[in-house]
């Protein structure tokens, strides 16, 4: 019998955590009292934002879970943003918090909100408050199953704090993990027979393809088709192959590319607005969607064809499956076409983002190859996104669809504690840099050798882009920076000016072999 906060941390770490990231305070200090015996490393955030953020890129690298530990109220409201960037790329994330004991006779206490589980709500999909041990204990498990058998994203279980303290047998047993869900015969073999049917297919890859990276070259072989990629599933294709039209969907070009094919097979994506960023993808063929979220499928037009099922145990199966079906097909696509459709999309890229791209390209050719990058929202990211290819899978993470600031440094963080010994790379702008820039103490306490490429260009310059784009007069797009390079090294951090592409390169080679993070100020100006 421990009190129940520390039964949690033994739960979680018979469940397979290892780490866990929060900020202690009166309300959860019992959900402190079992973290070391139980074996678990904490991790100290300075804001719960930056816990978040972090469990979040923890679990992009790790593939395990992130948990994070907040406390009521502002503790709460602090998460809700990495939250909501979980829910939208597809992260499990699990958040435990302590919740008020009573909320409807008592009014004035401290942390007290209208209804903190009412809030969590809106950006998980799992949110539910524990009031026995038994409770917590099943809805923690509904949680972690829901990662692995649907598509993950975050999860809430707030507990009263009296329930906390009280004292609790230990969790059962873990049950047998469960499979996901894999696409039914008739299903498989109705979208068999569309892909061997089309003489001239395009494949578009999602980041929920991922599991079937192998197999995608020998499928995309067999069937001569071209293929795209949304940014978060960048390297799923071999940068060389020749059909390949990279991460170049949003660009108006695709959709004439895309009007040519006979057959488009949508894999492990919702096509997002962010993906596309147009009303119409411009196909004019039937649709095969494969998808692991129902709601995503719910999406199709009437004549698409739809399987529910894991997308990588689809490509596996199909990969299998064609060579006994079905000969090879000669590539009806000309791959003079594709090479040219390229290289109009990166002119319009340099159009769009000017100055980015001697340093984007400059960064490539200084990286190690195992490197994981981790990016903020800023120009030299989103022009990265589009022209950048990368060697392999889940290798480059973005704040996709929810689009927060302030990601990239707390994520690398949590990536870089994911991964020790293994390089890691955070790329932020001068603006979103300092939605969190708190947590450089974290990382100079965990002693980590983070490169941080701070590209400075001294405003919002995406949003004075679309101002004038939509003709309205620039306004409050400037705003005055501190010194970068000071404020790192208050923090125990080292910083580095460049004056040249070259010694930009020099400066992101040394801080992979630093004792500490290191903060690079990158300007457009730099050659």
């Amino acid at each position: 019998m421990r009190p129940l906060g520390a039964q949690i941390s033994h739960m979680l770490k018979d469940r397979g955590a290892e780490v866990i990231f929060g900020i202690p305070g009166v309300h959860n200090q019992e959900m402190y009292r079992g973290i070391e015996e139980a074996g678990l490393r904490h991790v100290l955030a300075r804001h719960e934002q930056g816990a978040g953020f972090m469990a979040d890129g923890y679990a992009r690298a790790s593939g395990k879970p992130g948990v994070c530990y907040v406390i009521t109220g502002p503790g709460v409201c602090n998460i809700l943003t990495p939250m909501g960037q979980a829910f939208s790329d597809s992260v499990p994330m699990l958040v435990i918090a302590s919740a008020l004991d009573e909320t409807a006779a008592r009014r004035g206490q401290l942390h007290q909100m209208l209804d903190q589980r009412a809030a969590a709500a809106t950006v998980c999909t799992v949110a539910e408050e524990a009031r026995t041990a038994q409770a917590a204990y099943a809805l923690i498990d509904r949680a972690l199953a829901g990662f692995v058998t649907a598509r993950p994203r975050p999860a809430y279980v707030q507990v009263p704090i009296a329930c906390l303290g009280a004292s609790a047998p230990e969790a059962p047993a873990a049950a047998a993990p469960a499979d996901r869900p894999r696409a039914g015969d008739p299903a498989f073999h109705a979208a068999l027979r569309a892909i061997c049917a089309a003489r001239k297919p395009v494949f578009l890859f999602g980041g929920g393809a991922r599991g079937g990276a192998a197999a995608i070259p020998s499928i995309l072989a067999h069937t001569g088709a071209a293929s795209f990629c949304t940014a978060a599933a960048r390297g799923l294709v071999p940068p060389d192959a020749p059909l390949y039209c990279g991460a170049t969907m949003a660009r108006g070009e695709s959709a004439a590319l895309l009007a040519r094919a006979d057959l488009v097979v949508a894999v492990g994506t919702e096509l997002a607005e962010t993906d596309i960023w147009r009303d119409d993808l411009g196909h004019r063929c039937p649709m095969l969607r494969v998808d692991l979220d129902p709601a995503v499928l719910g999406d199709a037009a009437p004549d698409d064809l739809c399987v529910l099922a894991d997308a990588g145990a689809f490509l596996k199966a199909l990969a299998i499956a064609l060579p006994a079906r079905d000969a090879p097909h000669a590539p009806a696509w000309d791959t003079d076409e594709i090479r040219a459709f390229r290289a109009r999309a990166r002119a319009s890229v340099e159009a769009d983002y000017p100055g980015t791209l001697p340093a984007i390209d400059a960064l490539r050719g200084c990286l190690p190859n195992d490197v994981m990058i981790y990016s903020d929202m800023t120009q030299f990211a989103y022009a990265a996104l589009e022209v950048w290819d990368m060697a392999r899978p889940g290798h480059w993470h973005h704040p996709f669809g929810f689009g927060t600031l302030g990601y990239a440094l707390p994520a690398a963080i949590g990536g870089a504690v994911a991964r020790p010994g293994l390089p890691t790379l955070a790329i932020a702008g001068d603006y979103g840099f300092q939605y969190t820039v708190n947590e450089l103490a974290t990382a100079v306490e965990l002693g980590l050798p983070l490169p941080i490429l701070l590209w400075d260009n001294g405003k919002l310059g995406a949003i004075e882009a679309s101002m004038i784009r939509a003709q309205i007069a620039p306004n409050a797009v400037i705003a005055r920076n501190p010194d970068f390079g000071r404020l790192a090294e208050s923090y125990g951090a080292l910083s580095a000016a460049p004056g040249s592409l070259d010694e930009m390169g020099q400066a992101v080679r040394a801080a992979f072999h630093a004792d500490r993070p290191t903060v690079i100020r990158v300007t457009p100006e730099l050659r």
